[in-house]
């Protein structure tokens, strides 16, 4: 059954996203804004686009946000992989679960660092990870890094 839901959910929202859908929705209302004038504006004609327009935005939710939900956790899962086969700190792996005030602060550090100012302060990997991480994360990014293979440290990256 979850197979079958994805494979739909990933076919309805490719469809749906392609411009020819949007031109068939923007002549569906054109005709019923024609066909208004024909029901006299009835309460009837204005429920159809109303029911109609709710019970596909009701449905497109749930689809549309399944399908985004397995394309973020496919770029997770690459994300990761390049930092841990590259030369990227292992801190930064999974830290889409962190909570937002810990992802802002977290993007400053790193903001600072690409500007070149403040270096040895952004790049400080304890401190910055401490700065950031709750002791779960911690945790689990330790266990990460004892698994990955070692690799040289940058300049910047304490041993």
């Amino acid at each position: 059954m979850k197979h079958l839901f994805a494979r739909f959910s990933t076919k309805i929202s490719e469809w749906a996203g392609k411009p020819a859908v949007f031109i068939l929705a923007i002549i569906a209302v054109i005709i019923w804004a024609i066909l208004g004038p024909f029901f006299d504006y009835s309460e009837t004609w204005q429920l159809v686009i109303n029911t109609g327009t709710t019970i596909i935005t009701f449905l497109m939710v749930f689809v549309l946000q399944n399908a985004q939900t397995r394309d973020t956790r496919a770029i997770q899962a690459k994300l990761n992989e390049i930092i841990l086969t590259s030369h990227a700190e292992n801190r930064f792996i999974g830290i889409e679960n962190l909570d937002e005030e810990e992802l802002k602060r977290l993007d400053e550090l790193v903001a600072k660092a690409a500007k070149g100012r403040g270096e040895t302060e952004a790049c400080r990997t304890e401190e910055a990870a401490n700065a950031v991480m709750p002791k779960k994360e911690e945790t689990r990014k330790r266990a990460v890094a004892a698994k990955a293979p070692k690799q040289k440290h940058r300049p910047l990256e304490k041993n």
